[in-house]
């Protein structure tokens, strides 16, 4: 048995962006710049980037996934993110944690990353 917390029924699996942030799209514009070193498109029209959470204090929080807990670059992607976003002016502090739920999954890819990888 789990102490896992329960899901609320209706509750998203990808919690929430803070998109109305001002700083939110430069955020985005910096995890743009990140690439998964075996696929040609970056790890936000990957999907990769799930939720960016940024707090009254500039402190920025990203969860992210990788396209399989094996990626050979697991351990030094969330650095990778954390050092693109850090620089920000107004940024204050930037954690990037690895989640597994939901696991990624093609879907989750935007337009231009299928039509990037020949999936459209």
């Amino acid at each position: 048995m789990t102490n896992a917390p329960e899901q609320l029924e209706g509750a998203p699996l990808i919690a929430p962006s803070t998109t109305d942030h001002p700083l939110y799209e430069q955020i985005v514009e910096a995890c743009r710049t990140v690439y998964d070193p075996e696929i040609p498109v970056n790890i936000y029209e990957l999907g990769l980037i799930y939720t960016i959470d940024i707090n009254d204090e500039n402190e920025v929080a990203i969860k992210m996934s990788l396209t399989a807990p094996g990626c050979p670059v697991a351990g030094e992607m969330p650095g990778w993110v954390a050092d693109a976003v850090e620089p920000i002016a107004g940024v204050k502090h930037v954690t990037v944690d690895l989640v597994w739920e939901p696991p990624w999954g093609m879907d989750m890819m935007s337009d231009e990353a299928r039509l990037e990888l020949g999936f459209m």
